[in-house]
């Protein structure tokens, strides 16, 4: 016996019935039943018995049995399919005891065991678009690409979409613009063949049970709706100690309905009705079996499931959602220790955070910490929209909001548009704030730091040399900001051509960190690191080589491997020990670092080039001089 299982429209019963048709030739007998309800399986079971002779007309005996007893009498092989079946116990209570025969059954059911059952996934995407191509003759393979996604490659919405685009002669972009505006009613048109139903109707009946058997599951549901259809993790946004819920997400406190939708959830803080919850949605493959404490939820279902709501009920899921997620997130999220659990969460964070929420701050503070530049930036890109969208372009906090962003996107290697950018805002922040203000003073700052990281450091030494004085009076010399300056200002001396100054600044700055920051804060590695810079650059590579052995070691424990600056400090650590006379050595850390770079920067990358250039340097002693 096979049971295929998976979720309502993966092409369970197609997939049975192909099988069938292909290996019909050896068995003598082939016969389906649906056998989702107990009246509709005796009542087949009752046909298959009268066929094989082993009933009669008003026959009052177990129909089941009498085909049991009649396939165990048959000499040629058959093949039974039992379609839909509930779940385990339902088979058993129909499955022939013995016989020359196979039983293949479909089943929404996830509770199989791994010898008996055999999961039926929706098609990889690339087949997905393929078949739409096909099915409807038409060539727009984007449009294709990005529906198949859409639709997250679920055969039966696949079929129903392309019935709809050759009934209606719609292109394949056509109909993802119709999806996109009028989602609940597309879903509801379209004559799938070999489907029973549309997408709309196939999971009612299984939404219909839970709401009456397991109410939890149902809530369960709608909370995972809202976030991110992949690696849902239970174990972090259910704890077995969660604390009581606060207001949702940017708000101030519940309405009825967010008091009602809390009310709904609170259950699930306890671990058995969340089991329960996961239990019952498993049992119609409405969620995927859970994996090391997170599920997936086909993104059709979570489509179904919102659009099921009124919008009142639909915003108060998603705010209960985010409340979830807000508290499930670390309290340090700068902290690397609490880094898996953020990467964990980050997807369901775009999902349903708002970008005015606490909770999307932490994420920023997250992927800064972690070095992922990228989508601190796009992150950014979306507060800075919210805010202009909500207070204007030329309120105070759209314009910090304006600043991280532009900080950032230099951050991210765009130091041009950053230098730029900060030129503009700086008579913004001059009238919002005054010329004395620290937000105006840090919009001095990084216009300074841009110019020279631009290419102008002679200008960015003039521009930082005449802000410290302004630093000192606002903040004393000992103040973070302060002393910030400073080391900007040195950097950029060392930029312009003073290595020698730019160096002895360094370390003078060093122990200054290390009582401001703490000798392990990222700030103070980064003092260490120019400190080593400078020192290679004034010429004394023992000692640079040194600097940078030392750091390495800090800077992995603290930021991790693949933050940048790790990067940065293992590539400056082999070119220095190359120079200090041991190109073997050098070429095996470059050796070591190319791959790690590829995979963090991508191939083309301008470190990723350098250090194939150094690799190919130190691979040839000769060439390294």
């Amino acid at each position: 016996m096979v049971a295929l299982h998976g979720l309502g429209g993966a092409g369970k019963t197609s997939v049975a019935v192909e099988y069938a048709h292909r290996h019909q030739h050896e068995y003598g007998l082939v016969w389906q039943v649906e056998a989702e309800e107990p009246a509709t399986l005796t009542a087949q079971f009752a046909q298959l018995a009268a066929l094989l002779g082993a009933r009669q007309i008003a026959d009052a005996a177990d129909p089941v049995h009498q085909v049991h007893a009649a396939l165990a009498a048959r000499s040629d092989r058959w093949l039974l399919l039992l379609d839909n079946i509930p779940n385990q116990r339902a088979i058993r209570e129909v499955l022939p005891p013995t016989g020359n025969g196979d039983v293949l059954a479909t089943s929404r059911s996830g509770h199989w065991p791994t010898e008996a059952g055999m999961p039926v996934p929706v098609l990889r995407q690339g087949d997905a678009a393929g078949f739409l191509l096909a099915r409807t003759e038409q060539t727009d393979r984007a449009a294709a690409q990005e529906l198949a996604q859409e639709l997250g490659a679920l055969p039966l919405a696949m079929e129903q979409a392309a019935a709809y685009i050759l009934a209606t002669g719609k292109t394949l972009r056509a109909y993802l613009d119709l999806l996109a505006l009028h989602r609940v009613t597309v879903l509801s048109h379209g004559d799938p063949q070999g489907y029973d139903a549309r997408v709309a109707s196939t999971w009612s009946v299984a939404f219909d049970r839970l709401e009456q058997t397991t109410p939890t599951a149902i809530a369960l549901l709608r909370l995972l709706a809202c976030y991110a259809p992949d690696a849902i993790p239970l174990n972090l946004l259910f704890p077995t100690e969660h604390a009581s819920l606060a207001a949702p997400a940017g708000q101030g406190g519940l309405d009825a309905e967010e008091a009602t939708v809390a009310t709904q959830t609170a259950a699930l803080c306890r671990p058995l009705a969340l089991d329960e919850a996961v239990v019952a949605l498993g049992n119609y493959s409405l969620i995927s079996p859970p994996v090391d404490g997170t599920v997936s939820v086909h993104r059709l279902v979570q489509a179904v499931t919102l659009d099921a709501l009124t919008p009142t009920a639909r915003a108060a899921w998603r705010n209960t959602a985010a409340t979830h997620l807000e508290q499930a997130f670390p309290d340090d999220p700068t902290a690397r220790p609490h880094w898996a659990a953020c990467a964990a969460l980050l997807p369901h964070a775009r999902a349903v955070l708002p970008p005015d929420s606490r909770g999307f701050l932490a994420v920023l503070d997250y992927l800064c910490a972690s070095g992922d530049y990228r989508t601190a930036v796009s992150l950014h890109h979306a507060r800075h929209r919210h805010r202009v969208a909500t207070l204007g372009p030329d309120h105070p906090q759209t314009l910090i909001a304006h600043t991280n962003l532009v900080f950032w996107t230099g951050e991210a290697g765009d130091v041009v548009a950053a230098r730029d950018e900060f030129a503009a805002l700086l008579p913004q922040h001059e009238r919002a704030f005054g010329t004395d203000h620290s937000n105006t003073l840090t919009a001095r700052a990084n216009l300074a730091r841009f110019t020279g990281l631009a290419g102008d450091p002679s200008a960015a030494c003039d521009q930082y040399a005449a802000l410290l004085p302004h630093y000192e009076r606002a903040f004393g010399v000992a103040h973070p900001d302060t002393l910030t300056a400073r080391a900007n200002l040195a950097f950029l001396t060392g930029k312009a051509g003073d290595a020698i100054a730019a160096r002895d600044e360094f370390a003078a700055l060093l122990p200054h960190y290390e009582r401001a920051f703490g000798v392990a804060h990222p700030e103070t590695l980064t003092i260490r690191a120019h400190l080593g810079q400078f020192t290679m650059k004034a010429g004394d590579l023992s000692a640079a080589r040194d600097q940078y052995a030392a750091l390495l070691q800090d800077r992995e424990r603290v930021s991790g491997p693949d933050h940048p600056q790790t990067l940065t400090a293992r590539a400056n650590l082999a070119f220095l020990t190359g120079k200090a006379g041991d190109p073997v050595a050098a070429c095996a850390q470059f050796t070591a670092l190319l791959p790690d770079l590829e995979r963090v920067y991508g191939p083309d990358h301008p470190h990723t080039l350098g250090a194939r250039t150094q690799l190919a340097r130190w691979s040839k002693p000769e060439l390294a001089s």
